[in-house]
């Protein structure tokens, strides 16, 4: 038995990373308090694969700012995944639209094309896909539909930082993205977000409402806007990060081949694997579903790990159980949030480790 709890998450950090956070700490300042910020700004807008980029405080705060910046409101509904973190709800909620929503896909685990068509009404104005744990979306029907409602789409791509889909990474195909640097992420900043699209008019619109709705580098407001914005103590870090970021994916992927090969042949659990052909994932949360009855339930096997010193935690919970919203009939979603653990999946975890937590899990359900 392991002497030491396994973390579900954790990052990789560096001498490089130690060595641009204390730059920006002695001599990021007056003149030079831009300069990790727009450094990170452009070489994250250039790995992504668009024009620009805008680093902000989270990715709630890039979300929230793209529905303003493409003037979504009241009476207005936004399609969103089942199963996502609620902020994908969340910031709908914030620009006072209604979120509804989509079922998701059982191998993938992200929105349903087909669902996100069903739910389509004369109100709908945007579908916000997300990317999640690092799989990405069909992005070819999710574009498909909202050329032809003529629908704006927005990427939750939060966990998704180099996955790829048809050859491009995510966060390129939508009207504008968000990502997630915070701190289980897979590329961090502690807290932290970046905000991206192909746009030049969005982005300018995303920018004056970024600024406090700011008219010109004076003082003078001409609508009421916000500020998420990121420090350049964080820019410096995720500047690090991101010039890591082949061999943080590496990592991931060599952690996901660990419990592919440990759990393999135990009919009734299912890993979030990748569709290779077509799809990259980062796999940025290593995650089973318990898909039969194995005499322990999800929550008992969780407990029974951390009896062992292995930290888990349940996957996302349907969001439109959650009283603040209206419930919808997804069963897929309802299935995979009461079923479903995300496995410890941080960068530094060993082959050892990913090997006693197989052999617990097959000693628990006596696979």
């Amino acid at each position: 038995m392991e002497t030491k709890l396994i973390l579900t998450a954790g990052p990789s950090i560096t001498q490089k990373e130690i060595d641009y956070v204390n730059d920006a700490v002695r001599n990021g300042w007056n003149e030079h308090w831009g300069d990790y910020i727009k450094k990170f700004e452009k070489s994250f807008a250039e790995y992504i694969g668009v024009k620009h980029a805008l680093a902000t405080s989270s990715c709630t705060g890039a979300l929230h700012l793209s529905l303003v910046a493409l003037g979504i409101g009241k009476g207005d509904e936004v399609i969103v995944p089942d199963l996502s973190w609620v902020a994908t709800a969340s910031v709908v909620k914030y620009v006072d639209a209604e979120p509804v929503f989509a079922d998701v896909l059982s191998d993938s685990w992200c929105i349903d094309p087909q669902s996100i068509e069903n739910r389509i009404t004369e109100k709908t104005k945007a579908i916000i896909p997300v990317h999640l744990y690092g799989q990405p979306a069909n992005m070819k029907g999710i574009m498909r539909i909202a050329k032809k409602y003529n629908l704006k789409v927005i990427e939750d791509a939060a966990p998704s930082v180099g996955a790829e889909y048809q050859g491009k990474r995510t966060g390129s195909f939508g009207d504008i993205s968000g990502f997630s640097f915070q701190g289980a992420k897979m590329m961090v900043t502690g807290e932290g977000g970046m905000l991206v699209t192909d746009n030049s008019d969005l982005f300018d619109t995303v920018k004056h409402f970024s600024e406090h709705g700011r008219v010109s580098n004076g003082f003078e407001i001409s609508d009421i806007g916000f500020k998420y914005k990121m420090s350049n103590i964080q820019a410096a870090l995720g500047l690090a990060q991101l010039e890591r970021a082949d061999e943080l994916i590496t990592q991931k992927i060599r952690l996901y081949g660990w419990y592919s090969d440990g759990l393999k042949n135990i009919e009734g659990i299912t890993l979030n694997k990748s569709n290779t052909i077509t799809e990259k994932s980062i796999y940025w949360m290593n995650s089973i579903i318990l898909n039969k009855n194995f005499g322990v339930s999800r929550d008992e096997l969780m407990k029974k790990l951390k009896e062992n010193n292995i930290d888990t935690r349940p996957i996302f919970p349907q969001m439109s159980s959650f009283r603040m919203f209206k419930k919808y009939d997804n069963p897929v979603s309802e299935h995979l949030a009461n079923n479903g653990i995300n496995l410890p999946s941080g960068h530094e975890r060993t082959r050892e480790e990913v090997t006693y937590i197989c052999n617990t899990i097959k000693a628990i359900i006596k696979a």
